[in-house]
C-alpha cells in the first residue's frame, strides 16, 4: 500500500487533488492532508488531516502533491507540481512562453504538464537543469468533467427562462473586473432578463465580495470561494469573465466566454473594454457565433488534449515512473536562502489556517 500526501495552500486544491485522491484510492493507496495557508473546512469526514508539521512530515508518502508554485522541502516523497490552473500567462496569449511563468526554483521533482508549449519548455528545463522530470499527464480537476460525460454544447432551457451567465474574477488589481462590472450585473440581474452565477478568486478584496454577496438574489446565486465550481460550470449558457483561467475550464463545455479587458484576448473571446458593451456582447454570445467556439476548441485541444478522463491515473503512473527510474542526473540546488524563505511563509501560512479553524 503506498501513501501520498496533498499539500493544499488554497481553496481551490481541493477541487484538483479530489480526482487524484480517487485514483490513488481505486489502486488501494492511501491519501493525507497538509493544509497550510486556508481552511481545512472543506475536508470531509473521510479525508485525513495532518495538523502538525512533525505529522506531515512524519507521514510515509512517496510522493507529496501541489497545485501552487511552492512546497516546503521537508515534506515526504517526491514532490510533484500538478498546477493550479491550465492558463500559463496572465500577461499575454494563454500558450505564450514567458521567463516568468517557468522560473525553475529546485523545489519539484516532477512537473505533470498539460499544455504541448509548456511540456516542450518545462522539457527543454529538465535538460539544462538536470534535477527534475516533465511529463505531459493532463490535469486532474478535469477527470470529473469528461468522465461524467458533461453536456457539450448549448445547455437546454424553456424558451421562457432566462440565460445563465457564470461570472468569475480574478483578484490582482490591475487585471479584475469584479469592481468594475458590479454595477451591469446588479443591473441586469435587477431586470430578470439575465441571471447570474457569482464566484470571486479566494483573494479578492473583502469589500468587494461582500458587494457582491449582498446582490444575492432571484436572479443572482453567489458562491463561496472555497466551492467545488466545476459541477456548477454547466448550469450557465455563458461565462463572463476577465483573466481568470477558469474561463478555460468553461470553454470544454463547447460555450462561449465574453471577457472584460482580459490580457489573454483572441479569437476564442468576445473580448470588450467598456461596461457599455457587456451585456451586447453576451447577447451576441447567445448566438454562439461559429468563429468564436471555432478558435475555442482549437485552445482547448492545445492546452488539454486528454479527453478521457484519466488524467489522474496519468499522473500517478509517472509518479511510479520517477519512483522506479531512480535519481536524476544532478541533485536539486541547496537553496539555503529559499528554504529560510519558506519557512516564515510556511510559518504564515499555517497561522491563516489556524485562525480559519472551525
Amino acid at each position: 500500500m503506498r501513501h501520498y500526501l496533498f499539500f493544499v495552500n488554497q481553496p481551490y486544491a481541493y477541487s484538483i487533488l479530489r480526482p487524484l485522491q480517487a485514483e490513488i484510492r481505486r489502486r488501494g493507496g492511501r491519501v493525507a492532508w497538509f493544509v497550510a495557508g486556508c481552511s481545512s473546512a472543506p475536508l470531509q469526514p473521510d479525508e485525513h488531516l495532518l495538523c502538525t508539521v512533525d505529522e506531515a512530515r512524519a507521514y510515509p508518502a512517496v510522493a507529496t502533491f501541489v497545485p501552487g508554485d511552492w512546497v516546503p522541502h521537508f515534506l515526504p516523497g517526491i514532490k510533484v507540481e500538478v498546477f493550479h490552473g491550465l492558463a500559463r500567462n496572465k500577461r499575454g496569449h494563454a500558450t505564450e512562453d514567458t521567463s516568468d511563468h517557468y522560473t525553475i526554483r529546485g523545489w519539484f521533482d516532477l512537473y505533470c504538464t498539460h499544455a504541448a508549449t509548456d511540456t516542450a519548455k518545462f522539457s527543454a528545463l529538465a535538460a539544462e537543469h538536470g534535477h527534475f522530470r516533465v511529463n505531459r499527464t493532463g490535469w486532474p480537476k478535469l477527470d470529473p468533467l469528461f468522465s461524467a460525460g458533461a453536456p457539450a454544447g448549448p445547455r437546454l432551457r424553456a424558451t421562457d427562462e432566462p440565460p445563465v451567465v457564470f461570472f468569475a474574477s480574478t483578484f490582482s488589481r490591475n487585471i479584475t473586473s469584479a469592481p468594475a462590472l458590479a454595477g451591469v450585473i446588479g443591473r441586469l440581474a435587477a431586470t430578470g432578463k439575465w441571471r447570474f452565477i457569482v464566484t470571486l478568486h479566494p483573494k479578492m478584496n473583502a469589500e468587494i465580495v461582500q458587494r457582491y454577496r449582498a446582490m444575492s438574489g432571484p436572479n443572482l446565486r453567489f458562491v463561496e470561494s472555497n466551492a467545488d465550481l466545476l459541477p456548477l460550470l454547466p448550469e450557465a449558457d455563458i461565462m463572463l469573465c476577465d483573466t481568470s483561467s477558469i474561463m478555460f475550464e468553461f470553454m470544454f463545455l463547447d460555450r462561449p466566454v465574453v471577457t472584460y479587458r482580459s490580457r489573454m484576448a483572441g479569437p476564442y473571446l468576445l473580448d470588450v473594454q467598456d461596461v457599455e458593451a457587456v451585456e451586447p456582447a453576451l447577447a451576441q454570445a447567445l448566438e454562439r457565433p461559429p468563429a468564436l467556439l471555432e478558435s475555442a476548441r482549437a485552445l482547448c485541444e492545445e492546452l488539454h488534449p486528454f479527453r478521457d478522463g484519466h488524467s489522474s491515473a496519468r499522473v500517478l503512473d509517472a509518479v511510479d515512473e520517477v519512483l522506479a527510474t531512480g535519481p536524476t542526473p544532478r541533485a536539486k540546488p541547496l537553496n539555503l536562502l529559499r528554504k529560510l524563505k519558506m519557512r516564515r511563509r510556511l510559518r504564515k501560512a499555517l497561522a491563516v489556517t489556524a485562525q480559519s479553524a472551525p
